[in-house]
């Protein structure tokens, strides 16, 4: 019975000692438990101040600012027309008329007018014999009269025909349809054969060079838009800054919308392409703003990663407001000058150091002083 109570008293110390063991281990210290956190190399960028507004999106079609269907100008049968996809430089053919008859009504012009070039000719040296013999008296004074009226007479008559020979020769250039902007056939409106007229459709002639997108705006918006202002496009993913080129201001009564070009910047866009352009939906104002590359979105919300005056990450939930190309405008702690990291927050953890890359420790530096130690 004696060494049974010893043995369970033994057995209880143990038990006892293993306890206090295991307390005095989860009271350690975090630190002495898990290492400190390397560094995290990064880049950054600052907070700043900027004037902006929400924005609202609005479909847009990339148009051609020369789109043309080239018309014939005189009768005739076509006899060759550029083909499709034909690129063609200002001036060029892009479509022929027979032009025979043209030629053989020039030559008949110009036979008229060596022949009244002759008898004007003729007339003239009537006129001054006649003239010779009136200062004699041996001639009436109205065959003088007469002989001067049908010089004069005559002298219009080879004006007419010399016009009638310009106008022939350009019809006769007419003939010949020729490009008035650089461009590309695309589409053929007239085959070869087929009759041509004054007014009917040759081909549709497209400058693919020179675009721009054509969008239907809300009247609305019409105090709030100029001509120049910055808008955002957005195409195939991408976000890019431009222009207003033009505003319109006439409303369409059914629709309540006006049309506004807007400049397309460098790139591959095709005629006909959909993009969305985001105007601003009312005056703007200033926020605080931050590149978009510094978001970083999660299921639990949006939140960016400040750089300290210590080098150490601090995490900050923000709540987006709008956007203007590459910026994003912020509420939430974020103050101007504050240094963001741009690149490599995806791993980060609060209040890990951080290191700055090369190419962006002097930027970090020269904006630093407007940030906020916290």
């Amino acid at each position: 019975m004696l060494v049974q109570t010893l043995k369970k008293g033994v057995w209880a110390r143990g038990l006892m000692t293993a306890s206090l063991v295991a307390v005095a281990a989860f009271s350690l210290p975090a630190t002495a438990q898990q290492p400190q956190q390397p560094p995290a190399l990064v880049e950054v960028d600052a907070a700043r101040s900027a004037m902006m507004a929400p924005q609202t999106f609005v479909p847009g079609t990339v148009v051609s600012r020369n789109d043309s269907r080239i018309a014939s100008e005189i009768n005739g049968q076509v006899t060759w027309v550029a083909a499709e996809g034909s690129l063609v430089k200002q001036g060029e053919p892009i479509a022929r008329i027979d032009d025979r008859n043209l030629k053989l009504q020039l030559e008949r012009n110009k036979s008229q007018v060596k022949r009244l070039e002759a008898r004007l000719a003729y007339l003239k040296s009537d006129l001054e014999r006649l003239r010779q013999l009136a200062a004699q008296n041996n001639t009436p004074v109205n065959r003088l009269e007469e002989a001067e009226s049908t010089a004069m007479m005559t002298e219009q008559e080879l004006e007419q025909a010399r016009v009638e020979v310009r106008q022939t020769e350009t019809d006769l250039d007419r003939t010949t349809v020729r490009a008035p902007f650089p461009g590309r056939v695309a589409v053929r409106l007239a085959q070869i054969g087929e009759y041509a007229t004054p007014g009917r459709q040759i081909v549709r002639l497209v400058d693919t060079e020179h675009l721009e997108v054509a969008a239907q705006a809300p009247v609305s918006l019409a105090r709030i838009l100029a001509d120049g202002q910055s808008v955002t496009l957005r195409h195939d993913q991408n976000v890019l800054e431009t222009k207003i080129r033009a505003l319109i201001p006439v409303g369409d009564t059914v629709s309540r919308t006006m049309e506004i070009r807007v400049g397309l910047p460098e790139g591959h866009f095709v005629v006909g392409s959909a993009v969305q352009i985001g105007l601003s939906a009312q005056a703007p104002e200033e926020v605080v703003a931050v590149p978009r590359d510094a978001l970083v979105l999660r299921r639990e919300g949006t939140y960016v990663f400040r750089v300290k005056d210590d080098n150490t990450a601090e995490r900050l939930v923000v709540t987006t407001g709008a956007a203007t190309g590459d910026l994003v405008a912020v509420s939430g702690g974020i103050e101007n000058g504050d240094r963001v990291v741009v690149r490599g927050g995806e791993r980060l953890r609060p209040g890990q150091p951080v290191q700055l890359r090369e190419a962006e420790a002097a930027v970090a530096r020269g904006s630093s002083g407007g940030a906020s130690g916290r």
